[in-house]
């Protein structure tokens, strides 16, 4: 991989031949496993601004109508988190010059406070090309990581490296955006606060504003013939302080398509007429039925709904374009002819991107040499990717199948895996939070969710924590479990696809960012890491998780202690920075008014391991009881829940697996959504804008 320094640059045919297609990933760590950042996109043409509000990408304007643009989401990566970004380059308008990628902070956060910033670049088949670590971000708010532009019918990539202190807001408009003014005095989630003192300097951290245009290429190419815009100097705060005013916000899309919240009244007699499916389920009587239907129904629909095949493909490293889908296709593999379940193809200015899809269902693995065939099949006709797709959850380091790569082939074939839950996952976003394009999409994908939920599809993602799970909680119970045995690893990489399944359960409900929190040394190896939660498994009998939600101040624990089969929940909540403790601790218990009972309550003090504590019930009457009797100087509170945890290694009512992700979303439910936090994005409805 190709290691770039501040103000380098290169040519992407320089390091691979398959770039039509790129994803760029942005990344950071933070200390508290809590600092987020949002990435931005700006397209840019020759006079170094965008040609309209259309060509600015972000939160509230994630796809480009075109598919040149797909802001992808969050993925954790190592002790931190990765933002990525689909371009299609061969679907950029002509008259784009120059690309800019750019994240920002809200809420007064610097990306100072972060760790391992960097940007990585990689091809079509998912390799990466390039990457760029940042080490010098400063106290700005807004920062530009680097920049894709043209030269001679040829994409490069600048690393750009320069900050912005008046946020999201000032960079956008530096770049031509028209900024909205009239912001939503109702909405305190305002793209950045522009008024924050800044150091005395034209760039926010005391340098001065570097002219990217004249910077020096990295060996792989010689310097530009021309030199590209620079990008415009950031103005400080003061440049753009406005009294009395709302914090500017750059314009938000055009809302879409989405399910009304409240189910319309049944025309039903009673409950034993059942509403006639597009999908039907009753009928599957085998794991073969199973699989051949889900993948057609699968396939039909990403054809059909533009923006959910769009969604899923563009994270393969498809470009935009017609697609058609197909299942039981016969391909020659020596004597034997190989009928992959589907195939996934996408016609783009005349060029073909093809998948062959393998599809599992209910607790079916995935099996080696079916996935190498079709692996060598892609390879020998110039496919693109093999997709797999089961209930199992893929984990970072640890594939769900080992295939071997001939090297000695120049055409490179990706795979990629994708469960079941993430596909239920992106349908919820889209069609109860994001929107589609008309009412019949959004019906379309309303059916696809019944079908993938029912008990009979077979499609319930992750629901087995494997055979190791037994053992290990016996060998837990009589102490003969030792440090080392390679049972506790499966159980702890088990523990993790169920978080990560958790998440995408508990984010697509919320319509926001769930992201399990891996905290480690930087550059920790994710084998090295699961082999000190093995051993912490052994020694304590403990499962810990972390999980960060977008909008929500704390980061929500979830620990399971196999000696004593009790699951716990918890968040802790900052002291706020102004008033005083009493006023704190009433107004703490009265935002928990509808709370459970037997929620558990803790003070946190500072320099101490433990402060008061009670239940919800027993401190209603009297918050003061949350206050120290030492004065001590509190730092914040810690709100848990303690429930029973399922014994079984499935999925059923009285199984782990249930009891661990009912005990999330009750907490979630009861505890959380009442604790003060950040107001949700959300676009103002534009006018006419149609709901479902």
């Amino acid at each position: 991989m190709h290691e770039m320094v501040k103000g380098a640059n290169v040519g992407l045919s320089a390091l691979s031949e398959d770039v039509d297609a790129v994803i760029v990933s942005l990344g950071w760590a933070s200390p508290t496993g809590q600092g987020d950042a949002d990435v931005s996109v700006l397209l840019l043409d020759g006079s170094g601004k965008v040609r309209s509000d259309a060509d600015f990408y972000f939160y509230n304007n994630p796809v480009a109508p075109d598919g040149s643009v797909q802001l992808l989401g969050k993925a954790p990566a190592g002790e931190g988190s990765e933002d990525r970004i689909g371009f299609d380059l061969t679907a950029i308008p002509a008259d784009v010059e120059r690309i800019v990628v750019a994240a920002s902070r809200h809420e007064g956060a610097r990306f100072g406070e972060l760790d391992d910033l960097r940007v990585t670049l990689a091809d079509g088949s998912g390799e990466d090309l390039l990457r760029f670590a940042i080490d010098d971000a400063g106290s700005v708010s807004a920062f530009i990581f680097g920049e894709l532009y043209r030269r001679a019918d040829e994409w490069k990539f600048r690393a750009v490296g320069q900050g912005y202190d008046a946020g999201l807001a000032g960079l956008a408009t530096d770049f031509g955006v028209d900024v909205d003014d009239a912001a939503d005095e109702a909405s305190d989630e305002a793209v950045e606060d522009v008024g924050d003192e800044v150091p005395d300097s034209s760039k926010p951290d005391g340098k001065p504003t570097a002219d990217v245009s004249g910077a020096a290429p990295v060996a792989v190419e010689a310097a530009p013939a021309a030199p590209l815009p620079a990008v415009p100097a950031p103005r400080t705060a003061a440049d753009d302080a406005v009294p009395d005013k709302a914090p500017a916000r750059p314009r938000t899309a055009k809302k879409k398509v989405t399910l009304p919240k409240a189910a319309k009244k049944s025309l039903a007699e009673n409950e034993s007429w059942k509403q006639a499916r597009l999908f039907p389920v009753s009928a599957l009587k085998s794991d073969r039925d199973r699989e051949t239907r889900a993948t057609s129904v699968l396939l039909s629909v990403m054809a059909q709904v533009p923006e959910f095949g769009r969604r899923l493909t563009a994270g393969f490293g498809a470009p935009a374009g017609r697609t058609e889908t197909f299942t039981e296709v016969s391909l020659p593999h020596g004597d034997t002819p190989r009928r992959p379940d589907g195939v996934i193809r996408v016609e783009r200015a005349g060029k073909l991107w093809t998948a062959l899809v393998e599809t599992k269902t209910n607790g079916n693995a995935l099996k080696s040499d079916q996935v190498q065939a079709y692996m060598d099949i892609a390879a020998r006709r110039g496919y693109e990717a093999v997709i797999t797709l089961s209930n199992d959850v893929a984990l970072e380091g640890s594939p769900l199948v080992d295939v071997k790569i001939d090297g000695r082939r120049k055409h490179k074939v990706a795979l990629r895996h994708l469960s079941w839950a993430e596909v239920t996952h992106h349908a919820q976003l889209l069609i109860g939070h994001e929107g589609v394009g008309n009412t019949a999409h959004a019906w379309l994908l309303k059916e696809l969710l019944h079908y993938l939920q029912h008990e009979n599809s077979g499609c319930h993602g992750f629901q087995n924590m494997g055979s190791a799970w037994v053992p290990v909680r016996r060998g837990i119970d009589d102490e003969t479990l030792c440090q080392g045995d390679p049972r506790a690893l499966e159980v702890v990489e088990s523990w993790e696809r169920l978080v990560r399944q958790v998440s995408l359960g508990l984010g697509g409900d919320l319509g926001q960012k769930v992201l399990p929190v891996q905290r480690a040394r930087r550059g920790t190896d994710p084998a090295d890491r699961r082999a000190r939660m093995a051993d912490q498994l052994c020694a304590e009998g403990k499962l810990e998780a972390e999980l960060r939600i977008e909008g929500t101040s704390g980061v929500l624990a979830v620990g399971a202690d196999l000696r004593t089969g009790r699951l716990r929940t918890s968040i802790e909540v900052p002291a706020p920075e102004q008033g005083y403790p009493l006023t704190w601790a009433k107004r703490l218990v009265r935002r928990l008014a509808e709370a459970p009972a037997d929620l558990h309550v803790e003070t946190l003090v500072e320099d101490e391991t433990g402060g008061p504590r009670g239940t919800l019930e027993k401190l209603r009457p009297e918050p003061a009881d949350l206050l120290p009797k030492n004065g001590a100087k509190i730092t914040g509170f810690r709100l848990t829940l303690v429930k029973g945890m399922g014994s079984g290694r499935g999925n059923a009512e009285s199984g782990f697996i249930r009891s661990v992700d009912d005990a999330v979303q009750r907490f979630y439910g009861t505890v959380v959504v009442h604790l003060e936090r950040p107001a949700p994005r959300r676009a103002p409805a534009a006018e006419g804008a149609v709901t479902g």
